[in-house]
């Protein structure tokens, strides 16, 4: 009977203690719930409305494609100019790409301008922004100056990436082109030096040094 008592009041006790913390912290608690459905509510509209902008995204592209293959270049340039200016990192860059398969913009500086801005504005894996830049400054290399092409591809050529060769190559390519061959050896010499390289890089690298020396 003692021990019945016991338990009865450990409950009473457990329970006023519950009672207590609750009007204690109710406020606290009522603001936690509240805040977490926010949390909740929030995050699903985020990803929601981020799902919606993917397929907008997507059939915009498909409709600038559908534009392209009637003819009507105007309207599809259009729509690639907005789908990259939307900062997604896959139809951005599909944009561009677009544009120049097409040859859709006849102004260098205009495509120069677009690259700069998809390098900017959207966050890519390592080795892929890598290879945008490397595309930039092969795009560019045709009618930039010594100077700029050497700032696009400073990136490169002073990192260990995948297109660190192939920019040297560029570069030594683009000095021979101006019959600057002391400066396009240094780069050639560069590539023989890599670790790792691809057979095509250093045959090609070997050949231009071979071409230089017979000449």
């Amino acid at each position: 009977m003692a021990e019945n008592t016991f338990e009865t009041q450990y409950d009473l006790t457990k329970k006023n203690k519950i009672i207590k913390f609750y009007e204690d912290n109710k406020v606290f608690i009522y603001s936690s719930l509240i805040i977490l459905l926010i949390v909740f509510g929030s995050t699903a509209y985020y990803f929601e409305n981020k799902e919606n902008n993917k397929i907008l995204l997507s059939e915009n592209y498909i409709q600038a494609k559908i534009n392209l293959e009637a003819g009507k270049e105007g309207e599809a340039l259009n729509e690639l100019k907005e789908l990259i200016f939307a900062n997604d990192p896959t139809y951005s860059t599909l944009s561009l790409y677009l544009i120049l398969d097409y040859n859709l913009i006849e102004d260098e500086k205009e495509i120069i301008s677009l690259y700069n801005h998809i390098l900017k504005n959207n966050k890519y894996d390592k080795e892929f922004k890598n290879l945008l830049i490397y595309k930039k400054a092969l795009f560019s290399s045709n009618f930039s100056l010594e100077s700029e092409l050497l700032e696009t591809t400073k990136t490169l050529i002073n990192s260990d990436s995948l297109w660190k060769p192939h920019a040297l190559l560029l570069l030594g390519d683009f000095f021979m082109s101006k019959g600057e061959n002391i400066k396009a050896i240094e780069f050639y010499q560069q590539i023989l030096l890599t670790n790792n390289l691809h057979r095509d890089l250093y045959t090609k690298a070997k050949s231009q040094l071979d071409f230089i020396a017979n000449e």
